[in-house]
């Protein structure tokens, strides 16, 4: 199998945002209690934030996390989440048939934040909620003092407002799981004048409108049209979600980002639509908030209690070649998708994973996507591809192998992601540099094996990178083998 990729200086795509390389947690299953929050850990600080989890938040060094929900914000209401925590209320949370103690709420969020070396994505309820109280929390997050809502949160704390600047209008309000559904018409008309109230409040913030929830809804898209043409001149990104698991054909399953490709492209279509109705300069972006590989299949019931295990996806080699496929996927449409949220971040089909009173460790997914965040900073340039074709049963003929190319110009650096999809072939790709003056190969990675069923445990870590042989360039091109079912990441210093 065979594949050219020519990288062009020139042939610019986009910047990519650093809100490109964020994550998720919600208030389900164990992402928050026994995931960040676990008192008496022995790994537990003096707030009862797992530090070992800290870490390797931090070393996945994550824009944003989207917080409180997902499902979860359309039954919550905020309030019960601050004060003194002896006297907050124990809820019923609806969505995922548990038990909320309200221990975590959105100033101690904020403190785990700013040790984990991130900032909160805010989330506002749209089913039982109210534009009045989106008003309210953001008045306590963000404004500075001498008012109801903001002199509470300098007596609960935090003197200083916690200046959350981006915000999500509801979560997947297409969606009839959602509490409070509503139309496409009915929530448009919400979220208009939920954002008005939230700019009257802070002017300098950034708005998430409720796009699709998933390419399968029978609204889609024109669930997004009829939301935009309510909303498309007060927010900034319309916000879609999509996850992929394997129903069974391992090349379907590796074909996914075919799929997530055109999502983005209709999702781009459609804004674009709206933006000529209107009569607009303005461009929509995208927030593709939730995103990953996740087993719904899997779900089953449960009592209610509280951290219930639930969502739990152990994932397996293929899964994060998988997953590959979608953050390369990402990256070759940084001009539009501005903010990605890999849903979720710990425990709850995530890349870490915790056992109570136990230590936590990297599923297979944490190292695609620390690839990403670690060397995707920068220009996305848009290669000239030539690559053999495979057919799939769901997608019909779809590329081989993929690719993205990141130019980081401060440290003149350019980062090759490659994903060869083939089980049972190399991919003898040819990578073209020629536009360059002059280029050497430093780093290369390459994750991949014989089972493709592999996956790590608290024992055991199967699969993870492994360095790659440095070769040599003829005139700034490099013939590189790209081994069967692998996911690889290939540096030049220019």
């Amino acid at each position: 199998m065979k594949a050219k990729v020519t990288v062009v200086r020139e042939f610019e795509l986009g910047k990519v945002d650093n809100k490109l390389f964020s994550s998720f947690i919600e208030h389900l299953g164990r992402a928050v209690y026994t995931g960040i929050y676990e008192p008496g850990h022995p790994q537990a600080d003096e707030q009862g934030f797992r530090k070992d989890v800290i870490e390797m938040v931090k070393d996945l060094n994550v824009s944003l996390v989207r917080y409180p929900g997902g499902n979860f914000l359309s039954g919550y209401n905020w309030k019960d989440g601050i004060g003194p925590v002896e006297k907050r209320p124990v809820r019923l949370d609806r969505a995922w048939h548990s038990i909320e103690p309200n221990k975590i709420g959105i100033d101690e969020f904020y403190d785990w934040c700013q040790k984990s070396g991130t900032e909160i994505m805010g989330a506002v309820n749209m089913g039982t909620g109210t534009p009045q109280d989106a008003g309210d929390i953001l008045e306590y997050c963000n404004f500075e003092g001498g008012t109801y809502w903001s002199d509470l949160r300098r007596a609960n704390g935090h003197k200083d407002p916690l200046k959350i600047k981006t915000w999500c209008i509801g979560n997947e309000m297409d969606g009839p799981w959602q509490i409070g559904h509503l139309s496409a018409d009915e929530y448009g008309r919400k979220a208009l004048e939920t954002a008005k109230i939230m700019r009257m409040t802070d002017e300098d913030i950034k708005l998430v409108v409720c796009g699709s929830s998933t390419t399968k809804m029978p609204t889609y898209p024109e669930w997004d049209r009829i939301v935009l043409e309510h909303t498309y001149d007060i927010t900034d990104y319309v916000s879609i979600h999509r996850y992929y698991e394997n129903y069974g054909n391992d090349d379907d399953f590796l074909a996914s980002f075919y799929d997530m490709d055109n999502f983005i492209k209709t999702a781009c279509a459609t804004c674009d639509y709206v933006k000529a109705v209107k009569r607009s300069n303005k461009t929509m972006y995208l927030s593709f908030d939730e995103w990953n590989v996740w087993y719904q299949q899997k779900k089953e019931p449960h009592p209610w209690m509280t951290a219930p295990r639930i969502l739990e996806d152990h994932y397996s080699l293929l899964d994060a070649l998988v997953f590959g496929g979608l953050a390369i996927t990402l990256l070759n449409h940084a001009d539009r998708v501005k903010v990605a949220c890999l849903a979720q971040l710990v425990n709850v089909i995530a890349p870490i994973f915790t056992e109570p009173g136990k230590g936590a460790y990297k599923q297979t997914i944490y190292y695609p996507f620390k690839d990403m965040s670690q060397f995707g900073r920068g220009t996305v340039l848009t290669p000239v591809i030539h690559t053999d074709k495979k057919v799939t049963e769901k997608f019909g003929e779809v590329p081989a192998s993929i690719y993205s190319a990141v130019l980081d110009e401060e440290k003149s650096e350019l980062t090759v992601f490659a994903l060869n999809t083939s089980k049972t072939e190399i991919c003898e790709v040819e990578i073209n540099l020629s536009s360059f003056e002059k280029t050497s190969m430093f780093y290369r990675t390459e994750m991949t094996g014989k089972d493709l069923s592999a996956t790590n445990s608290l024992e055991n870590e199967l699969v993870k990178p492994y360095n790659a042989e440095l070769i040599e360039g003829d005139k700034n091109v490099y013939q590189i083998p790209l081994k069967p079912a692998s996911w690889n990441v290939i540096r030049f210093k220019i």
